[in-house]
Order: C-alpha cells, then sequence, then structure tokens
C-alpha cells in the first residue's frame, strides 16, 4: 500500500482531484475573474505536471501490469480502476498540453470578453479537464465512462451556452448536448452487449463484468460464437466514438454550432482535445480490445475499409465545407472535420493492412498508426493554436466576421506571425508539424496497394484535400491578416499603434506555434515518442505491431525508405529552401533595381473604403458560382452588401503609378 500513491494511475487521480477541488474553489472567486484566472491556471499547471510525469514514467519503464483499483462494488459491476498504458499516455500528454496553454490564455480573454462572472466558467472548465483525464485513463466501460463523459458533456455544454444573451449560442449548445447523450447511450450499449453476466477471473485476478480487461479476455469466445453480435457491438462503438470526433455525418450537426458558440480558449479545448476522445475510444476498442490471439477470426479488413472510406468522406466534406465559411471560428470548425477525417483514414489504414500477415503490411500498419497518433497530437496543437489566435482576433476586433476583418498583420504582428505558422502546419507545407504526420499516412496508402485498392485511391484524394486545406488556410489568413486594413479595424486601431493582445495570451500562442515548428524540424522526436507510446501498450493487435520488421526503434517509419517509400529528411529540404533563398536574394541585389512603395491608383475613388477591398467573400468566388450551378442545393456565399465607393477630390499623380524610367 505505500507505494500505492507513487503510481502513475494515482498521479492521474490526483490530478483530477485537484482540478475537482480547484472548481469547487473558484464558485467563490465569481466576481474577481483574474484572480480566478490565475488560481485555476496554477491548479492547471499543477495537475499537468502531475500526469506528464506520470506519461514519462510510463514511456521510460513500461505501464503497470494491472493498473490500480482505488474504489469497488462488486455486486454491481462497479470499479474505479485506472490504467495508464502507453495509449492513454499519448491522450494525457496531449490534454496536459492544451489545458495549460489554454488556460493561461483564458486569464485575459475571460476578463474582457465575456458577460457573466468566472463563477460560471473556471469551474466547469476544470471540471472539463478532469473529465478528460478520467476518461482516456478509467477501464470501466459502463459505470465509471458514463460517469466522466457526462461530466465532460454537461460542463462542455455549460460552456458552449456561455453567453447566455445569443439565442444561436442556447441552440448550439443544445445540440451538442443531446448529440453527446445519444453517442454515450450507443457506446454503453455496445459494452453491455460484450460483457458477460459476471466477474471474470484474468491472471488470478478477479475483474468487474464492464472491465475493459475482462471483455478482451472473452473477445475470442465471442467471435467465434457469437460474429453476429460482436459486430453489432463494434457498429454501436463506431458511432458513438465517431458523433464524439465530428465523422460524417455526425460531425456536420453539432460541432460547426458549437466550437465557434463557446470561448475562445473553450473552442481550443473543444477542437484540439475533446475530438481526441472519440478518436481514443475508437483506437482502444477497435485495435486494443480484440486479443493478437483472435486476428484469424475478427474482420479487422472491412472495418478498416469502412473507417478508410469514412474517414475520406468526412476529410473531403469538412475542409469543402469550411472553404465556403466566411465567419473564424466556424470556418476552423469545419476544419476539425476535415482533419480529423484524417486520422479516421489513418486508423482504417492500420485496421487493414494488420490483418495481411506478410511483413512488409505489418510494418505498413504500424507506420499507419503512429502516422494516426502523431497527427492526433499535431492537430491538437495546431488547430488549438488557431482558435487561440482567433479569439485574440476576436478581442481586438469584437468580430468574427473575416468579410470586416484585414490588414491585421500591421496591428496584431505577434498573432499574425503564429497564425501563419499555424496555418501553414495544418495546411501541410513541409518543415511544418501537419507535413510531418500526414507523411507517414500517405506511406502507408501508397504503400497498402497489395491489401486493397481502394488504400492509394483514398490516399490520393487525402493528398488532393491537403491543397484545398491550403488554400482554405490562404482565404482565412489572407482575409483576416492581409490586405487593406478595412474600416472597422482602422476605427478600432485610432489613436492607438497597436491592437496587440497582452503577453499572456501572446505566450500562449507562442508556446503552441513553437511545438508546430519543433515537430516539422525534428519529427523523429515525435515518431520516438509515439514508437516508445505503442510498445508501452502490449495488449490486443498492438502486440502485432510493435512486432513488426523495422520497428524497434531503429527505423524510422515514413521519414526514410520503407520497402522502396520516398523519404522525408527535414534537414535536407530545409537547406535546399536556405540555398534557393540565398540565390534569389543574391540575384536581386545584382540587378541594382530601386524598390518603390506605392499607393494603388482606383480610377478616382478614394483608397480607405471597404469597397475597393479584396474580402473573404471574394475568395474562390467563381469556383462557388460554378457549384451553385452544377448543384442549386449547395445554395450561395452570401454577398457583401454593396457600398457606393466615395470619389476623392485629388487626382493621383502619375508618378506615383506609371513605371519608372531609367
Amino acid at each position: 500500500m505505500p507505494d500505492l500513491f507513487h503510481t502513475p494511475e494515482a498521479r492521474v487521480l490526483a490530478a483530477m482531484l485537484l482540478c475537482l477541488i480547484g472548481a469547487g474553489v473558484t464558485v467563490a472567486l465569481d466576481r474577481r475573474r483574474r484572480l480566478a484566472g490565475w488560481f485555476s491556471f496554477g491548479l492547471v499547471a499543477l495537475a499537468s505536471a502531475l500526469v506528464l510525469s506520470a506519461v514519462v514514467e510510463v514511456l521510460r519503464v513500461g505501464p503497470g501490469q494491472h493498473g490500480v483499483t482505488f474504489f469497488a462494488l462488486p455486486p454491481m459491476g462497479f470499479a474505479l480502476r485506472l490504467y495508464v498504458d502507453g495509449l492513454s499516455a499519448v491522450f494525457l500528454a496531449l490534454i496536459s498540453v492544451v489545458a495549460l496553454c489554454a488556460t493561461f490564455h483564458a486569464i485575459d480573454y475571460m476578463v474582457r470578453d465575456v458577460p457573466e462572472g468566472s463563477g460560471r466558467f473556471y469551474p466547469h472548465l476544470l471540471v472539463f479537464i478532469a473529465a478528460m483525464f478520467g476518461l482516456v485513463s478509467t477501464t470501466d466501460m459502463m459505470w465509471f465512462f458514463f460517469i466522466f463523459w457526462q461530466m465532460m458533456t454537461l460542463t462542455g455544454w455549460a460552456m458552449i451556452r456561455y453567453d447566455r444573451r445569443d439565442a444561436a449560442h442556447q441552440r448550439a449548445a443544445s445540440r451538442f448536448l443531446w448529440m453527446m447523450q445519444f453517442a454515450c447511450a450507443v457506446t454503453m450499449l455496445g459494452a453491455a452487449m460484450l460483457a458477460g453476466d459476471e466477474a471474470v477471473v484474468v491472471a488470478d485476478r478477479a475483474l468487474m463484468r464492464f472491465d475493459f480487461d475482462a471483455v478482451s479476455h472473452q473477445m475470442p469466445i465471442l467471435l467465434a460464437r457469437q460474429p453476429g453480435w460482436v459486430g453489432l457491438a463494434l457498429l454501436l462503438f463506431l458511432v458513438g466514438f465517431g458523433v464524439k470526433l465530428g465523422m460524417w455525418p455526425f460531425g456536420q450537426v453539432w460541432l460547426p454550432d458549437a466550437h465557434p458558440a463557446a470561448p475562445s480558449p473553450v473552442s481550443a479545448m473543444l477542437s484540439g482535445v475533446m475530438l481526441k476522445t472519440g478518436v481514443y475510444g475508437l483506437m482502444r476498442y477497435f485495435l486494443w480490445l480484440v486479443p493478437a490471439e483472435a486476428l484469424d477470426r475478427y474482420p479487422a479488413g472491412g472495418w478498416g475499409l469502412a473507417m478508410t472510406l469514412l474517414g475520406t468522406i468526412t476529410l473531403f466534406s469538412g475542409t469543402w465545407k469550411a472553404l465556403r465559411q466566411e465567419q473564424t471560428k466556424r470556418l476552423l470548425a469545419y476544419s476539425s472535420i476535415g482533419q480529423v477525417g484524417y486520422i479516421l483514414m489513418a486508423l482504417g489504414l492500420c485496421l487493414t493492412l494488420v490483418k495481411d500477415p506478410t511483413p512488409a503490411s505489418r510494418t505498413l500498419a504500424a507506420v499507419a498508426l503512429i502516422g494516426a497518433l502523431f497527427h492526433t497530437l499535431n492537430h491538437g496543437v495546431f488547430k488549438s493554436l488557431l482558435f487561440l489566435d482567433a479569439g485574440s482576433v476576436l478581442h481586438a476586433t469584437g468580430t468574427q466576421d473575416m468579410n470586416r476583418l484585414g490588414g491585421l498583420l500591421r496591428f496584431m504582428p505577434w498573432t499574425g506571425f503564429t497564425a501563419l505558422i499555424a496555418s501553414m502546419a495544418i495546411a501541410g507545407v513541409p518543415l511544418l508539424s501537419g507535413f510531418a504526420s500526414k507523411w507517414p499516412m500517405f506511406v502507408a496508402g501508397i504503400g497498402g496497394r497489395q491489401a486493397s485498392v481502394l488504400l492509394p485511391v483514398c490516399t490520393v484524394i487525402a493528398i488532393l484535400t491537403s491543397a484545398l486545406t491550403l488554400a482554405l488556410m490562404i482565404k482565412f489568413y489572407g482575409a483576416v491578416f492581409l490586405t487593406r486594413a478595412s474600416d472597422l479595424v482602422t476605427a478600432r486601431a485610432a489613436g492607438s499603434p497597436t491592437l496587440e493582445v497582452g503577453w499572456k495570451m501572446r505566450a500562449a500562442q507562442a508556446s503552441l506555434a513553437g511545438l508546430c515548428v519543433t515537430a516539422g524540424l525534428v519529427p523523429l522526436l515525435g515518431v520516438r515518442f509515439i514508437e516508445r507510446a505503442v510498445t508501452a501498450s502490449p495488449q490486443g493487435l498492438a502486440t502485432l505491431l510493435t512486432a513488426a520488421p523495422g520497428l524497434n526503434g531503429t527505423a524510422n517509419p515514413g521519414l526514410l525508405p520503407i520497402s522502396g517509400a520516398a523519404a522525408y529528411a527535414p534537414a535536407v529540404v530545409l537547406a535546399f529552401v536556405a540555398i534557393l533563398l540565398g540565390f534569389t536574394t543574391l540575384l536581386t541585389r545584382l540587378g541594382g533595381s530601386r524598390r518603390r512603395i506605392a499607393a494603388p491608383w482606383l480610377c478616382g475613388y478614394t483608397l480607405g473604403n471597404d469597397s475597393n477591398r479584396l474580402a473573404a467573400a471574394h475568395y474562390y468566388s467563381e469556383l462557388h458560382r460554378a457549384v451553385a450551378r452544377l448543384s442549386p442545393t449547395a445554395g450561395r456565399l452570401p454577398a457583401i452588401p454593396p457600398r457606393r465607393p466615395t470619389p476623392t477630390t485629388e487626382t493621383a499623380p502619375a508618378s506615383a503609378w506609371l513605371p519608372e524610367k531609367n
């Protein structure tokens, strides 16, 4: 017993208790928002330190054999048993990092940008964080799964409807609540279908009937005797966790309205980490629940192809609909659907390839899983950063409407710089994190053609959708930070040289931007982290993946050649880009030309007018019109209200815009 509280599981429980106790304390700090913010940040920092120390221990020495049972009621099959293995460690690390940055960002954000006191924000946020810690470490597939899910759902609902004055926020919160309750119900029904009627003895341990290990122990018998029953339960898991992660068609029902309604630090948590609990559930139940010896009776290939197709539809539909949005956080919410589609597709690739016993297929299956987990971490970081940047823009301008924004890079250079890093990362630009995690997926998909011809086809669609993501982020960044300053931005900046947010908000954004750059320039850090995590998860089909040739810590999946696959070496790419930049700089200087900065002449009309400015509605407008003509049900983008340009009384001199004579 003395060593009980030195286990990774005990540290996770201590972190959860810290957040829950702190939630009660912050209720008393309702009208002292800044003090409540600092207090909450201190608690989250301490909780994150405990959790990250548990993660480090698990990856360094491996997980414990049995986990730790803190409370049990055997007659009800009710037990709080926590178990932190490598898979849990990945998600615990992501939750800790994003929660720390979002809470620090909220200290200033919640002081000015919300109408209510902090008593309705920080208690819910702390319980929300504690619930996610519990959800990814509990082994109870029924009772404590329900408790932690409800804690996360109800606090998320309360934070989405934080601004009670807005009826749209209330509707978005209600839709979120009902979709999460539906997801919880079908997932619990799937667990009830697989659980036995009484406790199970596994390795001389009596486990409750709903314990994950107990259900896993019975899976070979169930697959042999009742394959249809097991298939129905797995379908319920796919639907339940698919709703949570935003899978097509469920994600478009609740996600695009919920994320913009919540305060921006909460939007970062919802997209960055809450969606990933659905990813965790699919990985845990489809890869870790079935023992390796039952693979011959488990239709992993069929489930894999279904997930690959659903992931491909999700990533394309989410990204395409994001391209049509003109509100910052709504655009980012739709793009979250697209990005989790990549993760779902990669998980499908893994399941499809692991069914093939050949060494090459097993290696590619492991590469696909590494890509899925790596992209889970990267998306959690850069999407959280984008929502924090959007929150800073909202904090400075008071609007999410990109048609009313523009030219903010001049007034918010730090926010603009971190938003540029995040935009390039999510678009998959080389040397940043998004490209590093998409690359293993593409390697596995193209190389997995021997398992199914659908794998390379879906991979090509995913590659093309990355180009669509780049177009999307050009629209987002160009409409918000580039072009001339809009009338709104000009009015906000009147009498002030800057609209930049405070140092705490900037520090949170800079920390996440640094992770995007580090994971892009040194992706082997992320790959090694994922490899260690998978190795520290010795259960289910993961045992086959850790034994795959070349994945014993000496190879670099998706980064160096595997069975003739293309290689990605960031140092070589960086050196090549540096050489090109140096050459173009030298060539420009050798030309000896002089540069001038002159305002454009707009046919006699004044420059300071929104009607003469490139706005969000103008991006890809011809493409949207073509789609509308082909599919009238697709609708048209709302047009910017026309404004009559104001004629200027001055005539621009020809020297301002005519070519200079030599």
